[in-house]
């Protein structure tokens, strides 16, 4: 027998448009989606009906795993308070970002994620998530041991999105010696000396292997259908050389000249959504509410805040005038799901998964009241 629920009485938000109307679901997919007022079903009261939001790039399950320096944490249980934040945050799709190579930034050792990775299937079995979880492999190309890392992901399913970074200095995040010297002198309180040694080896490492690796990376993930994603691109020089690897996701461009270039090579650019709230970036690149203005963003990840990615587009909607509400939620929701290949879900469409968020907003800060995965409630 179908099972059968109607959302009734909320502004719903498509991917052109926001109609006032109902949902109805039936086994878990969107079955039909009817304009004007009900009186049956859950009365949304005029709330936001949204897709659920897809997180393509988050590291805030790493800081639940490894919460202080030096300490690790039960691993299903920090998945279990990621999943928690992250659904009530109105995400229902989350890539995962694991860490693959080992430097003096710290990094975890091999098998590490892979532990984690294995954690991840645990829960799923055992029916403790409430988010659909897939992986991101964040791989430092620069580090020695990064295709040793990734060896332990080859064959794994889960594994839908990897990003090739190089975190050197001179290197694409870290163009300028300024930024790099408080990341990595200043807070670490190096001396000039010490400081000196570290960027030489942080250097030679780049340019012995980041090429390379770069190279592999790519070619294993194209046979497996996996999407690649740059990281950090500043030049048209850096843009090319992503469009040569097959690459379909820029994040977080550290320029205006990469951030248009990708997108009018029709790679999706990524940035982050507390850069919107907050109104800059947190390194002191380039601003996104910049490039949402000349129209080259599509895409937002909650990086390091969960709740951004439900914020931001309610920001971009209010302050950016060439961007409305569908235009923004698309941004966590439809681009995302086409960039990696997702087409179950991202939208409210008849036939696709009903991972819906009803979200209430009388003004500023969005209310996330309820959300569903797959026609279950699940916050």
């Amino acid at each position: 027998m179908s099972k059968e629920q109607v959302l009734s009485n909320a502004r719903i938000v498509l991917e052109d448009r926001i109609v006032n109307g109902s949902v109805l679901i039936r086994d878990g997919r969107i079955a039909d989606i009817s304009e004007g007022t009900m009186s049956t079903g859950e009365d949304f009261e005029g709330d936001y009906l949204l897709p659920g939001l897809i997180e393509l790039h988050t590291d805030h399950l790493e800081a639940h795993y490894s919460p202080r320096p030096g300490v690790r944490w039960l691993k299903i249980a920090a998945i279990q308070a990621h999943d928690a934040q992250v659904v009530t945050s109105g995400i229902t799709t989350v890539f995962d970002c694991l860490r693959l190579g080992s430097d003096e930034d710290g990094g975890f050792q091999k098998g590490e994620m892979r532990s984690m990775a294995d954690a991840l299937a645990q829960a799923k079995t055992e029916g403790r998530l409430r988010a659909d979880h897939l992986i991101h492999l964040r791989c430092e190309v620069s580090t020695s041991d990064v295709l040793d890392h990734y060896e332990d992901f080859r064959e794994d399913p889960q594994v839908r999105l990897v990003s090739l970074m190089d975190h050197a200095p001179g290197q694409r995040q870290f163009q300028t010696m300024e930024q790099y010297t408080l990341y990595y002198k200043t807070k670490r309180g190096l001396s000039d000396e010490a400081f000196a040694e570290f960027v030489e080896r942080q250097q030679a490492l780049s340019a012995r292997y980041a090429a390379p690796h770069r190279t592999a990376l790519a070619k294993a993930c194209a046979a497996r259908g996996i999407t690649v994603a740059s990281h950090d691109d500043a030049t048209i020089e850096h843009v090319e050389e992503s469009i040569g690897y097959g690459i379909r996701l820029a994040e977080f461009p550290t320029s205006f000249e990469a951030a248009e270039a990708s997108h009018r090579a029709g790679l999706s650019v990524l940035m982050g959504a507390p850069n919107i709230v907050r109104g800059k970036s947190h390194s002191g690149n380039i601003a996104a509410r910049d490039l949402a203005e000349r129209g080259v963003l599509d895409v937002l990840s909650s990086d390091y805040v969960p709740f951004s990615l439900i914020h931001a587009p309610f920001v971009l909607a209010d302050e950016v005038e060439a961007i409305d509400l569908p235009q923004a939620i698309a941004m966590v929701t439809a681009t995302p799901a086409r960039t990696v290949g997702l087409d179950d879900r991202g939208r409210i469409a008849v036939g696709l998964r009903a991972d819906i968020a009803r979200v209430h907003r009388p003004q500023g800060i969005p209310v996330v009241r309820s959300v569903w995965r797959e026609g279950r409630r699940v916050a």
